[in-house]
Parts: structure tokens; C-alpha cells; sequence
């Protein structure tokens, strides 16, 4: 079978708390690991988007809606579906597998991630 799960690959997740959500492919363990048998992947995503500014916001205001929020998670290739899409960005260094054990380590990258994720270029495939 083609590998068509690659690391930078933009996918959208289709199940669970962040459904519907954009995220791009870390890296992925086709064959599964000890504790998940089964091909999942590492991805980092945006689980809170900007909203709408307008003229009569102020600019307390402006800056809250201007957030964004990142994730990173374990899963299943069943609960993703692959775009055309890739982006330039290098995100293995931040996030890996172990990131995941603690909320302080998952935290700060989450942080990171967002922060590398502004400077990122997409590429159609």
C-alpha cells in the first residue's frame, strides 16, 4: 500500500472533541506501537480560530477575537481525512510522542506550535 501519510500533510479530523478541525501530520506510526496497535498518526491543529473583527470592537476586544488556540494529539487513520494540501513547517524538534505524557510539556508546545504554525507556507499536491 502507498504511503500517503506523510509527515506536513494537511488532514482534517472527523471524530471527537475536534471534529472538523484543520491539523497537519507530525509523524506517523504506520504499523501502531505497543500501547496502540492499530496506524495512527501525531498531529497539531487549531482547535480555536480567529472570529470576525469589526471597525466598532475595542481593542481589548479585537485581541480576544484575534486568538488562536493549537493542539496536539494521538489519532486513529480511520478519524482523518488527508487533504491535497502539505505545509512548510518543521514541527518534529517541538512535538514528539512523549510531549504527550505530561500537561506542562504538552502545554508548552501546544505554545510553540502555534507560534511556528504563523510562518508556515501551504503548498498544493
Amino acid at each position: 500500500m502507498v504511503k500517503f501519510l506523510k509527515p506536513n500533510k494537511a488532514v482534517i479530523l472527523l471524530q471527537g472533541k475536534y471534529a472538523g478541525r484543520k491539523a497537519v501530520i507530525i509523524r506517523a506510526f504506520d504499523e501502531g506501537t505497543r500501547d496502540r496497535p492499530y496506524g495512527h498518526c501525531l498531529v497539531a491543529g487549531i482547535s480555536k480560530y480567529p472570529k470576525k473583527v469589526i471597525r466598532k470592537d475595542s481593542a481589548k476586544k479585537q485581541a480576544k477575537k484575534s486568538r488562536v488556540k493549537a493542539f496536539i494529539k494521538l489519532v486513529n487513520y480511520t478519524h482523518i481525512m488527508p487533504t491535497r494540501y502539505t505545509l512548510d513547517v518543521d514541527l518534529k524538534d517541538v512535538v514528539n510522542a512523549d510531549v504527550l505524557s505530561t500537561r506542562d510539556k504538552k502545554v508548552t508546545a501546544a505554545k510553540e506550535t502555534k507560534a511556528r504554525r504563523t510562518y508556515a507556507k501551504v503548498q498544493s499536491g
